[in-house]
């Protein structure tokens, strides 16, 4: 059984995309490569064969998985969130308590995780320690080093 996963539409949209261009493009470009190795002699001691052979198959292996993720997707309904908590789609402002820095970020499902873009995943240990926290609320993240607390300043969409 599939793992589900919640996706806003745009992140839903880039994974259906994803699997498109590899399905429609990437597979017959891996065959093709394949074909024109085999076509170059003995495939015993042919090593670009073996390379298309092994790039065809991480490509399956990625197609896979992005069936397999799309199998468990469901779409956010964001008029439904309740905006008192931190949850999928929440944007959290936080400080830390050891240093006073304040930051915000958008809490997004794993495939959708750009730190970058202030989007961290629901699964990471900030997005974990922050999930169902309220405004005023403290929030503990265990990192490697110990316990980071993080009191909870804003929650919005």
């Amino acid at each position: 059984m599939s793992k589900i996963s919640y996706y806003t539409e745009e992140g839903l949209k880039r994974l259906r995309e994803e699997l498109r261009q590899l399905k429609d493009v990437e597979r017959s470009k891996a065959s093709h490569a394949i074909a024109e190795a085999r076509d170059k002699g003995d495939l015993s001691e042919n090593a670009e064969y073996d390379a298309a052979k092994e790039a065809q198959g991480m490509l399956e292996m990625r197609i896979s998985k992005l069936e397999g993720a799309l199998a468990g997707a469901r779409l956010i309904d964001e008029s439904q969130l309740d905006n008192t908590k931190a949850l999928v789609l929440s944007k959290v402002k936080i400080k830390n308590q050891n240093n006073g820095m304040e930051v915000t970020y958008t809490l997004v499902a794993d495939g959708e995780a750009d730190l970058a873009a202030g989007k961290i995943s629901v699964n990471s240990p900030i997005g974990k320690g922050l999930l169902g926290k309220s405004v005023g609320e403290v929030a503990e993240v265990h990192v490697p080093n110990g316990v980071i607390k993080f009191d909870v300043l804003e929650i919005s969409r």
